[in-house]
């Protein structure tokens, strides 16, 4: 296979979608890689680790595959021609008129978040490697945002107790910030609707916080909650949150808006200089006073609402997704090694959002 890597444009986008260290693993497996000039230099990548690990530096937009991050813009879109095969975020629940344009534009689309969560495509669950990097940095956030010490401290002036975390969500962004925030000496509790995972929680050294209501979805994801439950588990989550100094909001519902956890009435029973890390923003946020992309104060509590976190630590953010795309790249490889989509196959089907339809 030729296989392009473009340089993101997106704001605020400094990932890459390749890394040396995997294209040294596709060219010496036969592939030819063809990088955009300066594509990985926001991951503090240069042009020349490429060109040493055996790719050359062109227009990516002439390869079989291109492999990009984030959502391509309409002037990329224009880029791509009639059976070229596009791999990267493409946000089908939420932007479906990006669909229509690659379908538009003859382009076979494979979106990462739709691979398929099953055991034979955890190498390409790029949902997944993202959220370590969202979860660890959030628990950073959180501790650099506090008045408070986050380890217990025992000094000649006195004990000063360990912060309380709360952490919303138990998935994976959520377990990495409880792990995080575990490490970094905080008192750590963890909450979810699916009780199945309250063992997750308890093997990293957190408290479960059981409010009796539970609502487990299909593949590994949470159910929307009915409007009963929603209330019932509102109140019970006012009444907890008032008791810690960080809250970590992780809930998300695929193509739905993020789930209000955290009301108003919570933030302003928080005590002041307690802080809210909203992980939820690009979705609404789960904190009804979050201003996403912001950082605000409100009843002495800070919320901060991080966009596209994974993309401030560019370069293990993007080691990771490398990994995710040379598994599929490899999954799509024929026997001589072009670029061969088996819709037989149940990972290959259930990324596509577009195909040929001849």
């Amino acid at each position: 296979m030729r296989i392009g890597v473009p340089k993101e444009t997106a704001d605020g986008e400094r990932r890459v979608a390749l890394v040396p260290e995997v294209v040294r693993k596709l060219s010496g497996a036969g592939h030819e890689v063809v990088i955009e000039a300066g594509a990985g230099e926001q991951a503090l990548l240069p042009d020349a680790l490429y060109t040493d690990a055996g790719a050359t530096i062109g227009d990516p937009y002439g390869a079989d595959v291109v492999v990009r991050v984030a959502v391509p813009s309409e002037d990329e879109i224009g880029k791509l021609r009639d059976g070229q095969i596009l791999i990267g975020f493409l946000a089908p629940l939420t932007k479906p008129d990006l669909k229509d344009r690659l379908r538009g534009a003859g382009v076979q689309a494979l979106a990462m978040e739709s691979i398929p969560r099953i055991s034979r495509a955890q190498s390409m669950d790029a949902l997944s490697s993202q959220a370590n990097v969202g979860g660890y940095k959030a628990a950073l956030l959180g501790a650099e945002h506090s008045t408070r010490f986050y380890p217990m401290l025992m000094t000649a002036a006195g004990t000063i107790p360990p912060a309380k975390v709360l952490v919303l969500g138990a998935g994976v962004a959520g377990l990495q910030a409880l792990a995080t925030a575990r490490r970094l000496g905080a008192q750590t509790t963890g909450y979810d609707v699916r009780p199945e995972v309250a063992e997750q929680v308890q093997s990293l050294g957190a408290k479960w916080l059981d409010l009796g209501i539970e609502a487990a979805g299909e593949g590994g994801y949470a159910r929307e909650l009915t409007d009963e439950e929603k209330a019932q588990q509102q109140q019970a989550l006012t009444d907890a949150i008032k008791t810690f100094d960080v809250v970590i909001t992780t809930a998300l519902v695929p193509g739905r808006p993020a789930p209000k956890l955290v009301t108003a009435e919570a933030v302003e029973g928080m005590k002041p200089g307690s802080v809210i890390v909203d992980l939820a923003g690009e979705a609404g946020g789960n904190c009804e006073l979050t201003e996403p992309g912001q950082i605000v104060v409100k009843h002495d509590v800070t919320i901060v609402s991080p966009l596209n976190l994974p993309a401030t630590m560019p370069e293990h953010a993007s080691a990771l997704y490398a990994r995710n795309v040379q598994s599929l790249l490899e999954l799509i490889a024929g026997e001589n090694g072009d670029a061969d989509l088996n819709f037989d196959d149940e990972i290959i089907a259930g990324a596509c959002i577009t195909k040929e339809t001849t």
